[in-house]
């Protein structure tokens, strides 16, 4: 007699490729499988502690260790654009500033899921955050934070340089892969326009007339 025979291999599919684009049949179990996971997402609180990530493998390539010392956040984010926040639209100024809808935020939603982890958890440092599903009207992220005083991470040295105080709300100051890529860092020809740390820094640089003494 022939071995019975498994009724579906989609439980045993690599993780990386449930996120991957069609054509790969991998992907289409994923789409299936994240529309019943945003289902869920959407029962619990917009912001709570997950008992392990949902993406195992992006975590850990963003630095996650099934150690003592790191917690996983899952974080629901409205989506789409800003209103600005004025009383009936009057924005008291100048016409090229009465905008009031369709306004863009700068920064991106996985960013702002970062910033209301960090505020959330004072104590803890964000060290990452990845995408894990989305639907018409929310996104969803998992956000990594360390304890920085747990001596499990103070005594890594791989992990150490987290728990000085400089790193203090790196969130909030677009030290995150995801605020470094709504500031437009990075390394390449793509990135000219922020060489020397932001856009007005090298707008300045490039605008400003130096003439030295000796030249």
């Amino acid at each position: 007699m022939s071995p019975p025979q498994c009724p579906s291999l989609a439980p045993f599919i690599h993780p990386t490729k449930m996120y991957r684009d069609p054509p790969y049949a991998a992907a289409r179990w994923g789409r299936r499988a994240q529309r019943v996971r945003c289902w869920q997402y959407r029962q619990l609180s917009a912001l709570h502690r997950a008992p392990r990530p949902t993406r195992p493998d992006k975590a850990r390539r963003l630095g996650y260790k099934a150690k003592q010392g790191y917690v996983i956040y899952r974080i629901r984010v409205r989506r789409g654009g800003r209103k600005r926040p004025v009383p009936k639209g009057a924005t008291y100024g100048k016409p090229v500033h009465h905008g009031v809808n369709q306004l863009k935020f700068a920064r991106s939603l996985q960013s702002v899921a970062e910033e209301r982890a960090g505020r959330h958890c004072g104590a803890l440092r964000v060290l990452n955050s990845y995408w894990v599903g989305e639907d018409s009207t929310y996104k969803f992220f998992e956000v990594i934070l360390i304890d920085p005083f747990h001596k499990a991470i103070r005594r890594n040295p791989d992990t150490q340089w987290i728990t000085k105080p400089v790193h203090k709300h790196r969130e909030m100051r677009g030290l995150t892969s995801a605020g470094r890529k709504s500031r437009g860092l990075g390394k390449g020809h793509k990135f000219h326009h922020t060489i020397g740390g932001s856009r007005r820094a090298a707008w300045r640089r490039r605008n400003t007339l130096q003439l030295h003494r000796y030249r």
